[in-house]
């Protein structure tokens, strides 16, 4: 076997995790090759022979593998997420193990299966998603823990969150497959893969491979109106509270432009850009294969030819 191991050495903390994986996966006859890179590296030129591995490991939080997915849409490359990031939502999603021997046998025995990514335009910048993109509250929730991530994991994105209780509020006009809405609120989410952390799901159903997004105008004047939902979501998976909640719009769709006045930030999978709305985003149906676990496939397997 032949794998391309794409380490993200800015990501979450620096545990030595992937070179545990490496020892691991490796048996007489393989090619395991590492490539390390930070926030200033270009992931293009690192993955420019992707096609010619037979795995490619996204070593990183969600934005690594994010990136990785993105650079190898609409190919025959497998990507393997290993997380080591702050967050790893995407890898908590598919049921993927944590643990570096795990994840080794993953590589050789793992279900592939193909998933949607979302495509975001903003600033003449395009960037690919595979979990949650978004404007507004979110991104500067993300922004303001970027920080102190490394310090404090997770627990980050909480003080965040509770050290912006008073957000901008925008007037906000989306365009969702030519049809045109508008709402005051505090920003836009849009899902592909819908659970984050504590099993909270933000979305009715979490459809990462049904071609389309899931869209959370967040209506609320503040982010406190924005608690009874996220509480009743952790009591009750079924996203009922979040469905029903008056803080928040459900739409779905395949093509979304998002205008706010004043602009809003925007982020991708807990990556904050220096860029403001607008934005442009779309669905790319099954433009991504991931190699997940047997319990990860049986909660999102379609009738698909892989």
């Amino acid at each position: 076997m032949k794998l391309l191991v794409l380490n993200n050495i800015s990501s979450g903390l620096p545990d030595g995790g992937i070179f545990d994986f490496i020892r691991s996966v490796a048996t007489v006859g393989d090619e395991v090759v590492l490539r390390s890179v930070d926030a200033s590296s270009s992931f293009a030129d690192a993955l420019a022979d992707a096609d010619t591995f037979d795995v490619v490991v996204a070593s990183g939080g969600d934005g690594t593998v994010a990136s990785v997915c993105y650079l190898t849409r609409h190919t025959q490359v497998a990507v393997l997420p290993f997380p080591s990031g702050t967050a790893n939502l995407l890898a908590q999603n598919v049921a993927s193990p944590i643990e570096p021997h795990a994840l080794a046998r993953l590589a050789r025995d793992g279900k592939r299966l193909a998933f949607d990514l979302g495509e975001l335009t903003a600033d003449e910048q395009t960037f690919g998603f595979s979990m949650i993109a978004g404007c507004g509250y979110d991104a500067k929730v993300m922004d303001d823990a970027r920080p102190y991530k490394k310090r404090l994991g997770a627990v980050a994105y909480f003080r965040a969150a509770f050290g912006n209780p008073n957000p901008q509020v925008s007037h906000i006009s989306l365009t969702i497959d030519n049809n045109q809405v508008e709402h005051d609120g505090v920003g836009v989410l849009l899902l592909n893969f819908s659970k984050i952390q504590f099993d909270i799901s933000l979305g009715p159903q979490n459809l990462p491979n049904d071609g389309a997004l899931d869209i959370i105008v967040l209506t609320t004047q503040n982010a406190w109106n924005l608690l009874p939902a996220i509480l009743g979501a952790a009591i009750d998976h079924s996203g009922a509270s979040l469905t029903q909640s008056d803080a928040l719009v459900y739409y779905r769709g395949h093509d979304i432009h998002i205008v706010a006045d004043p602009p809003l930030p925007v982020q991708y999978d807990g990556e904050a850009i220096d860029v403001c709305t607008p934005l442009t985003a779309r669905v790319l149906p099954a433009a991504t294969t991931l190699i997940i676990s047997d319990e990860g496939y049986e909660e999102f397997h379609r009738d698909s030819d892989l």
